[in-house]
């Protein structure tokens, strides 16, 4: 077993292939939407867990001042040669600092949940809450624990340079604790030669009651439908959400 920030300097290369199916375009307007919805008429953002940063491309095109932090260096080389105009911060998302506050600040594809553990998860709101201006928005999508299926898995093949990929990936949640894992699977088929990485990320298991909790001493909590496309209240069934929290 790799470690996962092993598997993802292994395979950062692939990685933009890994998520070939993730529309950043739509992620990216969303935020933008609900930070003129719920925030100030600032544009300066910060991107958590940035990777390679996909979707600061599409705030700095829309005119956003856009920053990205994430704890792997090869990604953000690779998202330093995607923004060149970008600044990018090699630091970790549960004990950040900014030299400057920002308006925005946006964590994509459920990397709230690489915090780990529950401390960590209350030190990461706490660095949000010091890196916004007040009266920002922190703006990020998360998965209830209590909501899990463990026999749900989403699964793409692409195609790069004659080799053919499969890249499957779903929750698994045990029932308790704090802790549940992203397990990840990728196949390379090269000819007829066959490569096959697995690993688990460790990822914090949190309902959505005790993440509210956790946000409320630091800011005004809005819960919405995991909805790209529209601004609607969560329906208090589903097990995504899309978090929009207002410095208090």
């Amino acid at each position: 077993m790799h470690s996962s920030n092993a598997l993802y300097t292994d395979l950062s290369g692939y990685y933009d292939l890994m998520c070939a199916d993730i529309d950043y375009q739509a992620q990216s307007q969303s935020a933008r939407r609900l930070h003129q919805f719920f925030g100030t008429e600032g544009k300066t953002h910060l991107d958590l867990a940035c990777g390679t940063g996909p979707h600061i491309r599409h705030f700095l095109d829309a005119g956003y001042q856009s920053s990205g932090l994430d704890l792997n260096q090869p990604m953000l080389d690779k998202a330093q040669q995607r923004c060149p105009e970008a600044r990018f911060i090699l630091q970790n998302m549960c004990d950040f600092q900014l030299e400057h506050p920002v308006d925005l600040v946006t964590c994509f594809l459920y990397s709230i949940h690489y915090s780990a553990s529950i401390k960590n998860l209350k030190a990461c709101i706490a660095s949000v809450f010091s890196a916004l201006k007040p009266g920002g928005v922190f703006c990020f999508n998360s998965v209830d624990k209590d909501k899990i299926d463990n026999s749900s898995y989403v699964r793409h093949s692409a195609v790069l340079n004659n080799s053919h990929f499969v890249f499957e990936s779903g929750w698994n949640y045990s029932g308790t604790g704090e802790q549940q894992s992203l397990n990840l699977s990728i196949e390379k088929t090269t000819a007829d030669l066959k490569h096959l990485w697995q690993d688990q990320h460790p990822m914090v298991a949190i309902s959505f009651a005790e993440l509210e909790q956790l946000l409320c001493p630091y800011f005004e909590v809005h819960v919405l439908e995991h909805n790209y496309e529209k601004i609607a209240a969560w329906d208090k069934h589903s097990g995504n959400a899309l978090f929009v929290c207002i410095k208090r």
